[in-house]
C-alpha cells in the first residue's frame, strides 16, 4: 500500500524535526519534506506533490493563514494546522478551518518536545483522516465593488419565523472533522424563535469558547459555551466545552445543561454518544437529531436510541461531508430518517419544526 506523503511546514527546527520523526515512525506515512516558511514550502510542495500538509499558524515572511488561502485556491491539499493554545491561536485556527483546513492539533504551551511526543497518536490519526478528506477548491477572487472582508458574516437570507412551538422541542447536533463549518451552516439559517440547540463538536479545551463567540456574531440565535446547571432556553445554542461531556437533564418543566468531566467515550470528550443518550432519555419525541461530518462512529448507537424514543433524525450526505464516517455509521445503525446535503439540513429542520408547531396549535 502506498504511504501517505506528508510535508511539514513550521518555522521551529525542533518542531519540524519532531513531526518528521513522528510521521516517519508510522508504517503508512512518510515525511517527504520539511519547510521553515511558506516560500520554501511552495517549492517543496510543487516538487513532492504531498497527500497532506501540516502547517504552523504563525510563521515569518507569510503567516499560515495567507499561505493556506492561496493553497486552497490554487492547489487544494488536505491540511492539518498546528496551533498554539492561546486565544489568538484559537481565533486564527477557526479562520483556517473556514478556509478549508481539515483539522488542527493544539501545540503544547510548554515542553514542546515531550508535548508533541504525547500527541503523536492524535497527530498521526488526524493526518490519516485528512488524507481521505473531501476538499472543495476556494473560489478565485474576482473584482467586485465593496467586497466584504474575510471576517464578515456570510450573506444568508433572513431566517423565517418558525411560529408557535412547544418549548419542549430541542435540537441535538453531533459533529467532528469538518464539523465547525458544517454546524455554522446549519445555525446561521435558524430564526430567533428556534428551539434550543445542544451541540457536541469534537474540539479540545481552549477552542470551544472562541468557536462559540465566533458563531454568536454570525447567527440570529445566541450561541455560547454551555455551563453546568444553566437552564436551556429557546433561541439559544449551547456548545460542549472542550474536554468535558455535555448532556441534558430535566428540572421540572425545564431542560438543564449538564457539563461534566469524566472518561472519554468512544475516545472522545466531549462525546456525541453522551449528548445523544441524554436526548433519548430526557427529550424523547421532542428531540430532533442531526449528525454532521466526522470520522468514526461516535454517537451512532445513541442516535438510534433517539429514534427508538421518538426523535426525528437527519444525517448529512456523503457528497457534502468532509469525512463521511459518523453520518455513515448513523445511517448503518438505522438511526436516520433522512439523509440530506448540508445546504438542505437547516431548511428541512425548519420545515419539520413548523409542522410540529402546527400540530401544537391544533392541540
Amino acid at each position: 500500500m502506498a504511504k501517505t506523503r506528508v510535508v511539514v511546514v513550521d518555522d521551529s527546527a525542533l518542531v519540524r524535526s519532531l513531526l518528521s520523526e513522528i510521521i516517519n515512525r508510522q508504517d503508512d506515512m512518510q515525511c517527504v519534506g520539511a519547510a521553515a516558511d511558506p516560500y520554501i514550502a511552495r517549492e517543496l510542495i510543487r516538487d513532492t506533490d504531498p497527500d497532506v500538509i501540516t502547517l504552523d499558524v504563525e510563521m515569518p515572511r507569510m503567516d499560515g493563514i495567507d499561505f493556506l488561502g492561496k493553497l486552497m485556491r490554487l492547489r487544494p491539499t488536505p491540511v492539518v494546522m498546528v496551533s498554539t493554545l492561546t486565544e489568538r491561536g484559537a481565533d486564527v485556527t477557526l479562520r483556517a478551518l473556514e478556509l478549508g483546513a481539515v483539522d488542527f492539533v493544539a501545540k503544547p504551551k510548554i515542553g514542546v518536545a515531550d508535548g508533541l511526543k504525547q500527541l503523536a497518536e492524535q497527530i498521526t490519526d488526524k493526518i490519516r483522516i485528512a488524507s481521505k478528506a473531501q476538499l472543495k477548491r476556494l473560489a478565485l477572487p474576482v473584482a467586485a465593488p465593496a467586497a466584504p472582508s474575510a471576517d464578515a458574516p456570510p450573506r444568508v437570507a433572513a431566517p423565517a419565523s418558525i411560529g408557535r412551538l412547544s418549548t419542549e422541542k430541542i435540537v441535538f447536533i453531533g459533529a467532528s472533522t469538518g464539523g465547525t463549518e458544517a454546524t455554522k451552516e446549519v445555525l446561521v439559517h435558524l430564526p430567533p424563535d428556534s428551539p434550543a440547540v445542544m451541540i457536541t463538536q469534537h474540539m479540545p479545551a481552549g477552542f470551544t469558547r472562541s468557536y462559540a463567540a465566533r458563531l454568536d456574531g454570525l447567527c440570529r440565535i445566541r450561541v455560547a459555551e454551555a455551563c453546568d446547571g444553566e437552564r436551556v432556553l429557546p433561541g439559544h445554542a449551547y456548545i460542549a466545552p472542550g474536554g468535558q461531556h455535555l448532556s441534558v437533564e430535566r428540572s421540572g418543566a425545564n431542560y438543564v445543561a449538564r457539563v461534566q468531566a469524566g472518561e472519554p467515550v468512544n475516545r472522545h470528550m466531549p462525546s456525541v454518544e453522551v449528548l445523544f443518550k441524554s436526548a433519548a432519555r430526557v427529550a424523547g419525541p421532542n428531540a430532533l437529531g442531526i449528525m454532521l461530518t466526522g470520522m468514526g462512529a461516535d454517537g451512532a448507537r445513541a442516535m438510534r436510541e433517539m429514534r427508538e424514543a421518538g426523535a426525528w433524525n437527519i444525517a448529512q450526505d456523503e457528497a457534502s461531508c468532509v469525512v463521511f464516517g459518523m453520518p455513515r455509521e448513523a445511517i448503518a445503525h438505522g438511526a436516520a430518517h433522512e439523509v440530506l446535503p448540508l445546504a438542505q439540513i437547516a431548511p428541512r429542520l425548519i420545515e419539520r419544526l413548523r409542522g410540529m408547531g402546527a400540530t401544537t396549535n391544533r392541540v
